[in-house]
C-alpha cells in the first residue's frame, strides 16, 4: 500500500506494549483507544483490533467506519462483533484460534478431576480439621460429550482420552472415523447424546442456533449423576434453568467458567447452588495469554499488508472459523 494504513486498537485502559505491536507501527499509523473514544478513532482506520474483547462497543460505533477494511478480535468467541451490519458489509473479520486450546482444555481435565476425586470436599474437611476417609471416581472409563467440535473442543477431546475419558462430539452433522472423537453426532441428536454422558461440556461458540441450547428440557436429559462444565460462553445456558437443575439434583454438579450474566453479580442465587464451582472466565488465561495474542495479530497484519490470505477468517454467516478457513 502507497499510504500508510491506520489501525485502530480499542483497549480496556491496559494497551498492548508499543514493543509488540513494532511491526505494525513499522507500516501503519496506530491509534489507541478506549470504548469512549472508538467512533472518533474509526474515521479513515482501515484496520480494527479490537484487543478489548469482552467489549460491546463496536457495533455502537459502526456508523463512523467508513475505511474499515479488517477487524480482527483478540478472542476465539466473535460474538461481541458479529451484529446485522457487519454481517453484510464486506470488512473480513478474524478471530485468535488456536491460542486458548490447551489450556482450556487442561481447565476442563481439572474440574473433571476436582470432581472425581472430591478435592473441594477435602479442602473443606481439612478446613474443620475432620479426618473421614471418602471413596472417589475413576475418570477412566467414563463417557464425556462436548458440545461443539472446533478446535477447543478437539485438544479437550484429546487429552479426555489420554486419561481414557471416551468422548464423544456434537457438531453440525453427524460423522464417524474422527480422529479426535469416538463419534460425532448432529447437533438434533443433542437430547440422546446427552443422557448417555457422564460429563458434559459446553465448548461451542454462541451462535443464533447455540444461545440457550442449556435450558430445562437439555438438564432434564441428562443423567442424574452428570456434571456439566461450561468453557463457551454463558448464554449457551438458560441460567435459571441450570440453577433449578443444580437444587434440583437434576444434575449432579457443574463448573462454570463463563456465566450469563458476566461478572455474576456479588447477590445472584447461582454463587450459592450447591456442587457448583465459579471461575472468572480465566479457563484459557494462562501465563503469556495477552502476549500470544498481540503476537497473532502482529503475524496476521504482516499477511494483510502483503495481500496474503489473512489467517483465522469468520464465516459471518456461521459466526465462527470453519475448518477450512483457519490458518494455513
Amino acid at each position: 500500500m502507497s499510504i500508510r494504513p491506520v489501525v485502530v486498537v480499542l483497549h480496556d485502559g491496559r494497551a498492548p506494549r508499543a514493543e509488540a505491536l513494532a511491526p505494525v507501527a513499522a507500516h501503519a499509523e496506530i491509534r489507541y483507544c478506549d470504548e469512549s473514544q472508538l467512533a472518533g478513532s474509526l474515521v479513515g482506520a482501515q484496520v480494527l483490533f479490537v484487543h478489548h474483547f469482552l467489549s460491546n462497543a463496536v457495533p455502537g460505533a459502526w456508523h463512523a467506519a467508513d475505511s474499515l477494511q479488517w477487524l480482527h478480535i483478540a478472542a476465539a468467541g466473535v460474538d461481541p462483533v458479529m451484529f446485522p451490519e457487519i454481517r453484510a458489509s464486506e470488512v473480513v473479520v478474524t478471530n485468535s484460534r488456536g491460542i486458548f486450546d490447551v489450556a482450556i482444555a487442561e481447565y476442563v481435565l481439572a474440574q473433571m478431576l476436582s470432581f472425581a476425586k472430591d478435592l473441594p470436599g477435602s479442602w473443606h474437611r481439612q478446613r474443620s480439621h475432620t479426618w473421614q476417609h471418602t471413596d472417589s471416581q475413576r475418570l477412566a472409563g467414563s463417557t464425556a460429550l462436548v458440545v461443539g467440535t472446533g478446535p477447543i473442543g478437539r485438544a479437550i477431546a484429546r487429552l479426555l482420552g489420554a486419561v481414557g475419558v471416551e468422548v464423544r462430539g456434537t457438531g453440525r452433522r453427524a460423522r464417524t472415523g474422527d480422529p479426535d472423537f469416538t463419534a460425532v453426532a448432529a447437533a438434533e441428536d443433542l437430547a440422546t447424546e446427552l443422557a448417555r454422558a457422564d460429563w458434559v461440556i459446553a465448548a461451542a461458540p454462541l451462535t443464533d442456533l447455540t444461545r440457550h441450547l442449556f435450558d430445562a428440557d437439555a438438564f432434564a436429559a441428562m443423567r442424574p449423576g452428570a456434571r456439566f462444565i461450561n468453557v463457551g460462553r454463558g448464554e449457551l445456558v438458560r441460567t435459571p434453568d441450570l440453577l433449578e437443575a443444580l437444587r434440583n439434583g437434576t444434575i449432579a454438579g457443574a463448573a462454570l467458567d463463563v456465566l450469563d450474566p458476566e461478572p455474576l453479580p456479588r447477590e445472584h442465587p447461582l454463587w450459592e447452588a450447591p456442587n457448583v464451582v465459579i471461575t472468572a472466565h480465566r479457563s484459557g488465561d494462562v501465563l503469556g495469554w495477552r502476549e500470544e495474542l498481540v503476537a497473532l495479530f502482529a503475524l496476521n497484519f504482516q499477511r494483510w499488508i502483503t495481500g496474503a490470505t489473512l489467517m483465522n477468517v469468520v464465516d459471518k454467516n456461521l459466526g465462527y472459523v470453519p475448518s477450512e478457513g483457519a490458518a494455513p
